[in-house]
């Protein structure tokens, strides 16, 4: 009788790794590589951390070649299983270290193709202004949300990655679901308005046009910078077109700064790129509502802007 291992599938001993050599690990490297996007995507959409994402796969990939995939059914799913199993283990330790974090949060942007812009749910189900309302679910219901909302797992599958019931991974979607739409942006908007509004608040930062910016932000636009203790940013969320607009102007005015602003793709939406006197300083992320700017979201933290700088655009799964 064989006995299975934690996720399911049976481990091989010593003598059938020995005897399968070369040629295993070869399969095995060829089916994660098959799906490595996807499972680099649902551990980032649960984690908000391109860099913890790389760990969790690496775990993942450890213990997928000490499995049997003679005796795993499925391998996508199973590959799914053990990358939600590690990417909760990881959010749960890096829910305390959050807790520690020197101002406001923000997930890592990540640079993506335009494709991932033309699949509208995936663009979503990344898009920055969903990563910040997934930090406020539990680790347990976002990895629901995410495995249900974005990847469309049933739940017995989901149940299985999460070692719940379906039962209460139903119960717990629900409850998540219920939670981001109260959340969520209320409509969405086109790639061009998207697009056209970005380009409109680039111009006006450019020319330091606070009537541009007021003309361009929604009225109860929120902006949030990040930091992470290393570079200077807001204490705390700024509210309010006015209160932004003059914040914005009222900073690039007082330090007296050579800006320039280049557009670019973050997280499957229009983004940009800010480089302050000729140096790279962060990327400002933007969410668009009815073809107005509703969440400012910059980042210039930069153990967070790395992968910018070191890797090609994402294509995701």
């Amino acid at each position: 009788m064989h006995t299975t291992g934690e996720y399911g599938a049976r481990p091989r001993t010593g003598a059938e790794a020995a005897s399968d050599g070369d040629h295993a690990t070869l399969a095995a490297t060829e089916t994660f590589v098959a799906h490595r996007n996807l499972l680099f995507t649902v551990a980032y959409e649960m984690l908000g951390s391109a860099a913890d994402a790389d760990d969790v796969l690496q775990e993942t990939w450890l213990r997928w070649v000490g499995v049997d995939a003679a005796h795993v059914d499925d391998q996508r799913a199973y590959l799914v299983r053990i990358t939600t199993r590690q990417a909760l283990n990881r959010l749960r330790s890096v829910k305390r270290r959050r807790e520690a974090y020197v101002g406001s949060w923000l997930p890592e942007p990540l640079l993506t193709t335009p494709d991932v812009a033309a699949d509208v749910e995936l663009a979503e189900s990344v898009s920055m202004g969903l990563m910040v309302v997934l930090e406020t679910l539990t680790p347990t219901e976002r990895a629901v949300f995410v495995l249900r909302e974005a990847f469309g797992l049933g739940y017995a599958e989901i149940a299985a990655a999460v070692d719940k019931s379906p039962a209460a991974v139903h119960q717990i979607a629900h409850r998540a679901r219920r939670h981001v739409e109260a959340r969520r942006p209320r409509r969405a908007v086109t790639a061009r308005e998207a697009q056209a509004a970005v380009e409109a608040f680039r111009r006006a930062l450019e020319t330091r046009d606070l009537q541009g910016l007021l003309d361009v932000l929604a009225p109860e636009v929120v902006a949030i910078s990040d930091g992470g203790g290393i570079k200077q940013a807001m204490p705390r969320p700024v509210i309010g077109a006015d209160k932004v607009a003059r914040f914005v102007v009222g900073g690039l005015t007082k330090h007296d700064v050579a800006l320039t602003v280049e557009p670019t793709a973050i997280n499957g939406s229009p983004a940009l790129a800010l480089h302050i006197d000729g140096e790279f300083d962060g990327i400002l992320a933007v969410r668009v509502e009815d073809t107005r700017i509703a969440g400012l979201y910059f980042v210039r933290n930069p153990h967070k802007l790395t992968h910018i700088d070191a890797e090609t655009p994402l294509t995701l799964h």
